[in-house]
């Protein structure tokens, strides 16, 4: 479970558009192969504590591999804001926690539209907590996507599930998440801050793990370490992309992470969303383009009158 931060570019950017693309759907492939392998998991007898902790340590192992081999070290600098570093990791922690609890029950494409409204979210929270100025086109973009929310959930009726709010409260995680991490992007080499987060992840986990453990067959070692291995190389393959093009362009793709998610869905698991879910999953799209087509007008224009101030 992840989307796209709203600043994972280091100072190494460069513009090569079409190598961006191709990394940013590499990753959108990757994202929902990890969320189907945890959702098989958790469907079969697998409590969703012990996949997190999966998701976490082989991370971790499969980036220090890679830092080691490919002589990258320099990139686990001491942390700048190591206060932040943590409230990152405790936030990014309790997206994929309860996001993975959802997948037991939910259906993998429904998961991910409905995670899809945190971009909406940071909208409210950076007028709440950062004290933002938004107009009112975006609000009504935010106002659009929350809609969308209900039309996929449809509380009060016979196929709202309980288990969706976790997919809710995953997707606030998410944004607070995403907040924290327009801080560190000029604080911290964006690597240092991904190997902290599954660092603080592993070690919190590992204490609990045991009090949930499921002692796994081989095929479920094998999807543990899958899901470990595709989060690292999919946040990999995103800080690449971000390295090749500015987020105002690739942040239009992130959307094809649903398409994905829905073929998977249909594919392993059978299921293909109704006719309401695809209503909603389109309104959260076109809310969240916008508001993300506003938010690049607006920082044009910031950029546009600083030029011109100085």
């Amino acid at each position: 479970m992840s989307q796209l931060p709203s600043s994972a570019v280091s100072s190494e950017a460069r513009h090569e558009p079409l190598r961006a693309i191709v990394l940013i759907l590499i990753t959108l492939s990757l994202f929902p192969i990890m969320d189907s392998g945890a959702k098989y998991l958790v469907q079969n007898g697998y409590d969703f504590v012990q996949v997190v902790w999966a998701r976490y340590v082989f991370h971790v192992a499969a980036t220090l591999v890679f830092l080691v081999s490919s002589r990258r070290r320099l990139w686990l600098r001491l942390p700048r804001g190591p206060g932040l570093q943590l409230i990152r990791a405790v936030l990014l922690m309790g997206a994929t926690a309860l996001f993975f609890a959802a997948l037991r029950v939910i259906d993998l494409a429904e998961a991910v539209a409905v995670n899809f409204v945190a971009p909406l979210m940071v909208v409210v929270f950076s007028v709440v907590l950062l004290g933002e100025k938004v107009g009112p086109r975006r609000w009504a973009a935010v106002g659009v996507g929350f809609l969308a929310i209900l039309i996929i959930l449809r509380p009060g009726t016979g196929v709202f599930q309980w288990a969706s709010l976790l997919v809710v409260g995953a997707a606030a995680c998410n944004a607070l998440h995403q907040l924290v991490t327009r801080k560190l992007s000029v604080i911290d080499h964006p690597m240092t801050t991904l190997f902290i987060s599954g660092l603080v992840g592993a070690v919190c986990l590992s204490a609990i793990v045991p009090f949930h453990w499921h002692d796994p067959d081989l095929l479920g070692w094998g999807l543990m370490a899958g899901i470990g291995i595709l989060g690292a190389m999919s946040h990999y393959t995103l800080i690449r992309a971000f390295q090749y093009a500015p987020a105002s362009m690739l942040a239009p793709f992130g959307y094809t992470q649903i398409v994905v998610a829905t073929a998977i869905g249909y594919v392993v698991f059978d299921n293909f969303p109704d006719l309401w879910t695809i209503l909603g999953a389109l309104l959260i799209i076109a809310s969240g383009l916008y508001v993300a087509y506003r938010e690049a007008i607006t920082r044009r224009l910031t950029r546009s009158r600083a030029e011109v101030g100085s």
